[in-house]
């Protein structure tokens, strides 16, 4: 074809190297104007109908091959196939100029496969995380390892296209280099292992709340990369955390509480020891007017009246008899109370517990589980429980320890200021 478009300039009166060079030109022209054509239909033609097609249909997962342009990039392969195809047609005697044209031509056509496998894999990765077995087995860290494999192997097949050598050639050459391609991917190939173990032991999912304090993070995790882990704080912050981080530290998954159906209340306040006593009469009588307390004071009375008489316990010692205690009908009146709260799950372990005396008192801890794990209302239902308990605990003749402050001190000394001054008087 090249010949005709010079015997036609030939025609016209252009001869000698005029006639050569602009007939050359031409007849790129030419094959541009064909692939311009081919690609407007292409794109606006044949794209625009199969997205019209996929609009229509009834499946989800075409649409988000329309949505990350898979059809797109692959538009772009049609106008590179006629240039790489056509220049063999026109330009027959000219083998240099074809080889070059067929290189770029081939070159473009690697880029836009690599992008187009790229914008599938997006695709496939966007449909995967739309199902639920997503959050527990994320594949992300796999779908950009894949990718960073096919980037090596474009540059691979680039370079020998360049270089009109064998792809297999340079990879061997790559085989050599192994030492450096750690060296250079070392993050890669730890966040990989990590995100594999991650996955494969369960150990944490997208959409857990996970803390790490090393990392200042406490939240909820967004995203599971192959480097980072993303976790949004509870105020709001962001926090990226190396993938291989948890696996060579500790962290807390909070994911069990999340399912149990409960979140632990464990909380515990000191009670002033030189407050506990032996309950009286007078006490027992005011104690068994509690709703909650009134079949148990009854009950355990008869158990004691029964203990003593079997026993023959002269119970006016008070050595000798077993007796309730101010301290021990309140944590019989605390645990009746958490039994009866409507927000306290009662499947889940439930303890009222005194722990190890400390110089600062005796311990009394409460560990039950709210039915309720939203945060706000956890803290509330946590915070109305101690409210009543240190607004009750003067009912029971007991006080909570706590270290004597300013106002104590000068409640002390104004006490001794008044006692002298009536002393001198």
């Amino acid at each position: 074809m090249l010949e005709q478009i010079q015997v036609w300039m030939q025609e016209q009166g252009i001869g000698g190297k005029w006639a050569e060079g602009l007939s050359v030109l031409t007849a790129l022209a030419l094959i541009l104007l064909v692939s311009f054509v081919i690609a407007w239909i292409a794109r606006r033609l044949i794209l625009s109908s199969v997205h019209s097609i996929i609009r229509r249909s009834e499946n989800k997962w075409d649409d988000i091959l329309v949505e990350k342009n898979v059809f797109a990039w692959l538009a772009h392969l049609a106008p590179a196939l006629v240039i790489y195809w056509g220049v063999q047609w026109i330009f027959v005697q000219q083998d240099s100029l074809v080889v070059v044209i067929q290189k770029l031509a081939l070159i473009y056509m690697i880029l836009v496969g690599f992008l187009t496998a790229g914008s599938l894999l997006n695709a496939l990765l966007e449909a995967y995380e739309r199902t639920p077995v997503s959050r527990r087995r994320p594949i992300k860290g796999y779908v950009q390892l894949t990718k960073i494999g096919m980037a090596i192997l474009c540059g691979i097949f680039v370079v020998s296209t360049l270089l009109d050598r064998s792809p297999w050639g340079l990879l061997s050459l790559l085989g050599g280099l192994t030492a450096i391609l750690l060296l250079v991917f070392k993050d890669t190939i730890l966040g990989f292992v990590a995100s594999v173990q991650l996955v494969s032991h369960d150990m944490v999912a997208k959409g857990d709340w996970i803390s790490m304090p090393k990392y200042g993070a406490d939240g909820d995790v967004l995203d599971i990369s192959i480097h980072t882990v993303k976790v949004q704080n509870w105020d709001k912050t962001i926090s990226t955390i190396p993938t291989y981080a948890l696996i060579n530290d500790s962290f807390t998954n909070w994911r069990g509480m999340t399912e149990s159906g409960g979140r632990r209340i464990k909380r515990s306040l000191c009670i002033d020891m030189n407050s506990v006593r032996f309950c009286d009469d007078e006490m027992l009588e005011r104690f068994s007017r509690i709703d909650c307390l009134k079949d148990y004071i009854r009950t355990k009375k008869e158990e004691l009246d029964r203990y003593h008489a079997e026993y023959g316990i002269d119970t006016a010692v008070a050595a000798n008899a077993r007796r309730m205690t101010n301290l021990g009908t309140f944590r019989t009146y605390l645990s009746e109370y958490l039994k009866r709260h409507p927000k306290i799950h009662k499947e889940m372990t439930f303890l009222v517990r005194y722990l190890a005396p400390t110089p600062d008192g005796l311990p009394l801890e409460i560990y039950v589980f709210s039915s309720d794990q939203r945060w706000a209302y956890y803290e509330a239902l946590q915070a109305d429980i101690f409210d009543h308990v240190l607004a009750i605990l003067p009912e029971f003749g007991l006080r909570v320890f706590q270290h004597p402050t300013g106002g104590d001190f000068q409640q002390i000394s104004g006490t001794a200021h008044t006692s002298a001054h009536v002393v001198g008087t």
